[in-house]
C-alpha cells in the first residue's frame, strides 16, 4: 500500500488561511505588543470569528470539527509571526478548555467553553507552583468542601492568560493522600477576591501576559468543581501529552522563521561581491538548519496524527516536544550567527525568535524531563 504524505486539500485551505490572517492582521501587531508586553485582546475575538479557537473540536460541540494535524498547521503558521500571539492562543485553545471539553458537565460546557470558542471569554490553566513546578505529584493548591462549595488556597506561577483570563482551571488537592484520585480541577470565575494576580515581567514571549497567583480562602461554587467529581487528575495528564505535540508545532514555526530570515539575509548580504550564502561556512550551516527543520516537522505531523488516531503515547509525546524544541533553540541560535551583529538588532527577528525559542525547553515539561520520560519507556530509571 502506498503511503501518502501529503495534506489534505481542507488542511491546505487552513494554512493558507491562517498565514494570510497572520501576516495580515497579527505581523502590524508585533512590535508594539512586545515592547509594551500587552496582550491585543481583540484577537481572541477575531480568531473566534475565523473559527480557530475551536478548530479541534466537534461541531456538535460549537468547533469547527477538524483534527489535530490542523491544530499543529494553526500553530506552526501562527508562530512564524509571534511565538507570543500563538503561546497565548494555546494555552487558551487547549490547557484552558480541552478539560473542559473532556470532563466538564452539560452545564459548565455551555457556561464555559462555548464562550471561549468564539472568543468572547479568555481562558487560562492554573497548574504550575513555586515550590513544585509542573510536577503534579508535588502539588501544594488545597481546595477544602465547605457549604455550597470549596475553599481553595496556594499559589501558582508563570500562568499564561492569568493577567486578562475570564475565568481559569485551577489544578487544587482535594484529599492528602498521594493517590490519582487526590489532584481535581476547578474552573474559577475572575476576578475572585480571593486571586491576586500579579502580572510578571519576561524575556521571552513578552505580549504573551503571564502571571503569580496568590490563592488566599478563595470560594469556588459546587457547580464548578470540573464533571461535578474529584479526582480528574488523569485529564490533566491527558491533556499534557497531547498539547506536547501543540507545543512541538510551535517550536517549529519558530525555527521556520528563523531559517527564512537567515536565508533571506545570506542571500542578500555580500561579502567581497559574493553573497554569504555561498561561503561554504555560511551554506552549510543553512544546509543542517534545512535538514533539522524537515526532520522536526514529520516528527512534529507524525505525532498529531497519532493524536487524531487515538494511538499517541506520553514516550511518543515527550520524543516530539524534545527534539521540536531543541531543533528551533539550535536552528535560531544559528540564524543570530549567520546575521553577526545583525542578529542581536531589534530591526531583525532572530534575536526575539531565539528569546522565544527557550520557552519551549522549560515549558510543557523540560527537555529533561522529556529524555526522562522517554528512558523510562525504554525500561531505564530516570
Amino acid at each position: 500500500m502506498a503511503l501518502d504524505f501529503s495534506f489534505s486539500p481542507e488542511h491546505e485551505a487552513v494554512r493558507d488561511m491562517v498565514r494570510r490572517f497572520a501576516q495580515d492582521k497579527m505581523a502590524p501587531l508585533v512590535n508594539e505588543a512586545e515592547e509594551n508586553e500587552v496582550f491585543p485582546r481583540e484577537l481572541f475575538r477575531q480568531w473566534g470569528e475565523l473559527g480557530l479557537l475551536g478548530v479541534r473540536y466537534p461541531q456538535a460541540d460549537g468547533g469547527s470539527g477538524m483534527d489535530k494535524l490542523a491544530d499543529c498547521i494553526i500553530r506552526e503558521e501562527m508562530s512564524v509571526v509571534c511565538q507570543a500571539f500563538a503561546s497565548s492562543w494555546s494555552a487558551h485553545t487547549h490547557l484552558g478548555i480541552w478539560p473542559i471539553w473532556r470532563a466538564g458537565t452539560p452545564e459548565q460546557k455551555e457556561r464555559f467553553f462555548r464562550p471561549a470558542l468564539t472568543g468572547h471569554k479568555i481562558s487560562a490553566f492554573g497548574l504550575s507552583e513555586p515550590d513544585g513546578g509542573s510536577n503534579i505529584r508535588a502539588l501544594r493548591t488545597r481546595a477544602v468542601k465547605v457549604d455550597g462549595g470549596w475553599r481553595l488556597a496556594g499559589s501558582k506561577l508563570y500562568i499564561t492568560n492569568a493577567p486578562i483570563a475570564d475565568f481559569m482551571l485551577v489544578a487544587a488537592r482535594t484529599d492528602p493522600a498521594l493517590t490519582m484520585d487526590a489532584i481535581s480541577l476547578f474552573i474559577v470565575e475572575l476576578p475572585n477576591p480571593g486571586f491576586v494576580i500579579t502580572k510578571l515581567k519576561k524575556e521571552s514571549v513578552r505580549s504573551s501576559e503571564t502571571g503569580l497567583i496568590h490563592i488566599d480562602d478563595a470560594f469556588v461554587p459546587d457547580d464548578c468543581l470540573l464533571g461535578a467529581r474529584t479526582g480528574t487528575y488523569p485529564v490533566i495528564l491527558d491533556s499534557l501529552a497531547e498539547n506536547r505535540v501543540g507545543v512541538a508545532a510551535n517550536a517549529l514555526g519558530m525555527a521556520r522563521a528563523a531559517f527564512e530570515a537567515a536565508s533571506r539575509y545570506a542571500n542578500d548580504r555580500l561579502v567581497a561581491g559574493k553573497r554569504i550564502g555561498d561561503y561554504q561556512a555560511i551554506g552549510h550551516k543553512l544546509a543542517d538548519m534545512a535538514a533539522d527543520i524537515e526532520a522536526a516537522r514529520w516528527l512534529v505531523y507524525h505525532g498529531a496524527w497519532q493524536v487524531d488516531q487515538g494511538t499517541l503515547d506520553s514516550a511518543m509525546a515527550s520524543k516530539v516536544k524534545l527534539v521540536a524544541s531543541e531543533t528551533a533553540v539550535r536552528v535560531s541560535e544559528n540564524a543570530i550567527r549567520i546575521l553577526g551583529g545583525a542578529g542581536i538588532m531589534r530591526e531583525y527577528p532572530v534575536g526575539r525568535i531565539h528569546r522565544d525559542t527557550l520557552l519551549y525547553v522549560i515549558g510543557e515539561g523540560t527537555s529533561e524531563i522529556q529524555r526522562n520520560i522517554i528512558a523510562r519507556s525504554l525500561g531505564f530509571k530516570s
